[in-house]
């Protein structure tokens, strides 16, 4: 796998090489990784520059096999190994974080149940499981839900659990013969029964004394066809569910950007309006002070109108009351001449007499009309 490195190291002595074995051994490289160090002894090394030959395993040693998982190896010294019905084997804590029932090589339900049903009508006659994701539906001689889940999913392979054989949808037949067998777990060859008296010729029946080194030939290669064909199902389907990824992300990207848009939109629309709003009651202000504005000048003329006409009232006011001044002085004059008149006891002497008019060393301000008017009076 990737940023996965073995690495040898020669130290100075056995002392150095158990302290360096304590410390770094089952140690994490970093504190948010989850991967730890493991730390092997080697009894020897032999080096040698051709590639082909270091590939190569020694005679009597036998590789060990990785695991499907994180592809290291299963080494039952560092990890815990688990294997499944179907003989796979997985680090217990690769397997531990697979939520589903089914194997993750061959999607081999690992619940193996009593009477296996239809997930669908519940019927537990004629029971067919995927070999994709572990589907468990009737055959097509009940209500068909497995062939329809073949035609919904194009899952192409299924399982007879009844007679324990394979069926390919695509070419219409049974794959291959080799199946489990329920007693010890070993790989079997199951044969369906001729319903000829005679040999027909046609069928793949073959007689149950068959050979068994024959058998054992045969085993090698049709288990190397099945995980051929088991790994090229799996590689499509994985490149289906790619494209469905890829799909949904999409989806996901066009979505969003869509929400985004009417987020925007909405948003733009909101301001719009408030815009509007504030326009049309700027709009109302701006009437409504031009408004004051004409009354403001309409009672400026009014005061100015009102304090001219309070002016002249004032002005008015004040003649009225100097006349009236000149009047009572008019009168005060008369009525001193009279009682000077009467009170003289020759009144023979002023009777034929003649008056003059007399001439004042300071001009009367009063109105010269009531001023002859008073002259006519004295006279």
């Amino acid at each position: 796998m990737e940023d996965r490195y073995s690495v040898l190291i020669k130290l100075e002595d056995q002392l150095a090489a158990d302290g360096f074995y304590c410390i770094y051994n089952g140690k994490r490289f970093k504190p948010s990784e989850v991967e730890v160090c493991h730390i092997y002894f080697a009894q020897s090394v032999d080096y040698s520059e051709s590639e082909d030959m270091a590939s190569v395993p020694p005679p009597d040693y036998t590789e060990l096999p990785s695991c499907p998982v994180c592809l290291e190896r299963l080494d039952p010294d560092t990890s815990g190994i688990q294997s499944t019905l179907c003989d796979h084997s997985f680090h217990c804590s690769c397997i531990s974080k697979w939520t589903y029932l089914s194997c993750l090589v061959c999607r081999l339900c690992q619940q193996q149940d009593a009477k296996p049903a239809c997930v669908v009508c519940g019927t537990s006659k004629d029971p067919w499981s995927c070999l994709i994701c572990g589907f468990v539906g009737c055959g097509r001689y009940e209500k068909g839900h497995a062939s329809g889940h073949w035609s919904d999913n194009h899952h192409r392979f299924s399982l007879d659990l009844e007679k324990l054989q394979i069926w390919d949808y695509v070419g219409d037949r049974y794959v291959h013969r080799l199946n489990q067998s329920k007693l010890d777990g070993k790989s079997v060859v199951l044969y369906s029964q001729c319903c000829s008296v005679k040999e027909c010729g046609t069928c793949e029946y073959a007689d149950e004394g068959l050979d068994g080194a024959l058998l054992n030939s045969k085993i090698e290669g049709i288990l190397d066809e099945y995980n051929c064909l088991l790994a090229s199902e799996l590689d499509k389907q994985r490149q289906h569910y790619e494209s469905l990824l890829a799909e949904g992300k999409s989806g996901k990207e066009s979505s969003m950007s869509k929400v985004v848009e009417k987020a925007i939109f909405s948003k733009t629309h909101d301001l719009e309006y408030k815009l509007e709003k504030f326009a049309e009651e700027k709009k109302a202000v701006a009437d409504r002070n031009q408004e004051l504005m004409k009354k403001q000048e309409l009672l400026q003329n009014k005061f100015k109108e009102i304090e001219e006409r309070g002016r002249l009232l004032l002005k008015l006011k004040d003649e009225q009351i100097m006349d009236l001044q000149e009047q009572i002085r008019d009168l005060k004059v008369y009525f001193e001449a009279q009682k000077m008149i009467t009170s003289m006891s020759d009144s023979d002497t002023i009777r034929g007499g003649t008056v003059l008019p007399v001439e004042s060393n300071q001009p009367s301000s009063g109105n010269p009309k009531r001023r002859a008017k008073s002259g006519r009076r004295r006279n």
